[in-house]
C-alpha cells in the first residue's frame, strides 16, 4: 500500500487531461489505486437501468477517479499548487508547503 499526501476535503488543481488546471475539493482518496475523486471534475456518462432507488433509469454524469498524479494540492496560505513535505514537530508530523514553508495541516 501506498502513502497518500491527499486527504478528504483538500483542495486540488488538475494538472495534466481533459480537466488541465481546473480545481476542486477531494471527495474521496483511494491509495490501494492510487487515486482521488475530485468533486465536479473528471465527469464521465454512466447509464443506469430503472430501479427502486432512480426508477427512470436513463444517463447520469458522475465523478470518475483520477490518478493521484495528475493533481497537486493548492496551499491555502499562498494560493498555489505545490508539492507537500512533512516535518515533526512536538511529536506530531505534519504537512508542509513546499513553496511557502507554512504548514497546510496536521497529519
Amino acid at each position: 500500500m501506498t502513502l497518500s499526501h491527499f486527504k478528504k476535503g483538500d483542495t486540488v488543481v488538475v494538472i495534466a487531461g481533459k480537466d488541465r488546471d481546473k480545481s476542486g475539493k477531494i471527495l474521496e482518496v483511494y491509495p490501494k489505486g492510487q487515486s482521488v475523486i475530485v468533486e465536479g471534475l473528471n465527469r464521465v456518462k454512466k447509464h443506469m437501468k430503472p430501479s427502486p432507488q432512480f426508477p427512470t433509469g436513463g444517463i447520469i454524469l458522475r465523478e470518475a477517479p483520477l490518478h493521484w498524479g495528475k493533481v497537486m494540492l493548492v496551499c491555502p496560505h499562498c494560493n498555489k499548487a505545490t508539492r507537500i513535505g512533512t516535518k515533526v514537530l512536538s511529536e506530531k508530523k505534519v504537512r508542509v508547503c513546499k513553496k511557502c514553508g507554512e504548514i497546510v495541516d496536521e497529519t
